[in-house]
């Protein structure tokens, strides 16, 4: 089990699978969310997902076109997972929630046509101008 976590811990989630996905995202509603030039993001299957604790939802458009629903402690406003409408069996979280440097890298990069030019990944990472969909 993996566990994900908000700043202050009032917001907590526990998935009971391993991700099926770890992806960067570039696009500027990630770099905003995050305060940083891009967001790191695992997905894992909605029905091996554990969420307890409060949850605010802000919902928005996402550069794909798709909606989507971000969740954030009310508390610290730590944005601790989100679900797209777009693949509602998927729950995404951040990675940084999950405190632990020993987390896979990265093997998907979207929405580059937004990336910093300093920013690189690994040889053999997929990477796409937009969303690979």
């Amino acid at each position: 089990m993996t566990d994900a976590q908000c700043v202050c811990g009032g917001l907590r989630l526990t998935m009971r699978k391993p991700t099926k996905l770890v992806a960067v995202c570039h696009c500027f509603a990630c770099q905003r969310r995050t305060g940083t030039s891009f967001s790191v993001n695992a997905f894992y299957a909605a029905d091996s997902v554990e969420i307890s604790g409060a949850a605010t939802e802000y919902s928005r458009v996402a550069e794909s076109g798709r909606k989507v629903r971000m969740y954030f402690c009310p508390s610290c406003g730590s944005t601790v997972y989100w679900k797209p409408d777009a693949d509602p069996t998927i729950v995404g979280v951040a990675v940084g929630t999950l405190a632990d440097p020993n987390f896979p890298a990265p093997t998907m990069s979207v929405f580059e046509q937004s990336k910093h030019h300093w920013v690189s990944f690994a040889e053999g990472t997929d990477c796409f101008q937009a969303s690979p969909v």
